[in-house]
């Protein structure tokens, strides 16, 4: 059944933001606390992140922890946090094992195109374009992205690692985004401009910038984003590292 898209409209974008209590601990380290307060980090990446303010690097209240692929600047901390926290953590079976061989014990492995409930949220998994690796080289399963259904029913869209693809079409039609954390660093990711098309084809009313100015490489800018996407009525949500959508 086709889902119908969501009509871009910023303030409901920016509402919906705020509904979620979302904080980008910078580079694509995502923490966020569902409207009952389930808490999500996606992408931990904080110890040798340079974007991450230091009072910020340490986070242990936490249920649930998201990892899209195995590259360390999104999942270097992701063992270590949850054998402190006891978060449950979800990956592709690849990362998910090598993650537990570090100590992780609260597991729920998943590949792409799948669905589970946990605490009380739906998590799917959907595709990226892009590797993923461990640093010796060890091949941790296909990178992916999430899209998590909310209790309020809002749908979030954390694309992780990817190039623009045209099955963010299909994102769209069968799951119906309203907000979407994007990389635009480029480079090693799709820059601003493929972004804001990803943004379109996905049917989201909002997107939030991630992945972009952590290193020289990745040039990518929110204000080059905004330009592309005011266009499309889609709004950009620009955070510094360690600050909440308000």
């Amino acid at each position: 059944m086709r889902l119908p898209a969501a009509d871009p409209n910023p303030v409901a974008g920016r509402r919906a933001l705020r509904d979620l209590n979302v904080t980008w601990l910078g580079h694509a380290t995502l923490l966020v606390v569902s409207p009952k307060g389930v808490r999500v980090l996606v992408d931990p990446f904080l110890t040798n992140n340079p974007s991450c303010p230091a009072a910020k690097k340490r986070v242990s209240a936490l249920d649930l922890i998201l990892v899209t692929h195995g590259h360390a600047d999104h999942c270097e901390d992701a063992a270590a946090i949850a054998r402190e926290s006891g978060a449950t953590v979800i990956a592709s079976p690849e990362l998910a094992d090598w993650l537990g061989r570090q100590g992780a014990k609260h597991l729920r492995p998943m590949n792409i195109g799948g669905r589970q409930h946990v605490s009380g949220l739906e998590i799917v998994m959907v595709p990226a374009v892009h590797s993923s690796s461990a640093p010796d080289g060890t091949y941790l399963g296909p990178a992916a992205g999430f899209v998590v259904r909310f209790e309020n029913q809002l749908a979030a869209y954390f694309a992780g690692d990817t190039a623009l693809f045209g099955d963010m079409r299909l994102i769209r039609d069968r799951h119906a985004p309203e907000v979407a954390f994007l990389p635009i660093g480029d480079r090693y990711t799709m820059g601003p401009e493929d972004a804001a098309i990803a943004a379109e084809w996905l049917g989201v009313k909002a997107v939030v910038p991630i992945h972009y100015g952590t290193f020289p490489e990745l040039t990518g800018t929110p204000a080059e984003l905004k330009r592309y996407c005011d266009p499309k009525g889609i709004d950009v949500i620009e955070l510094r590292a360690g600050e909440a959508v308000a």
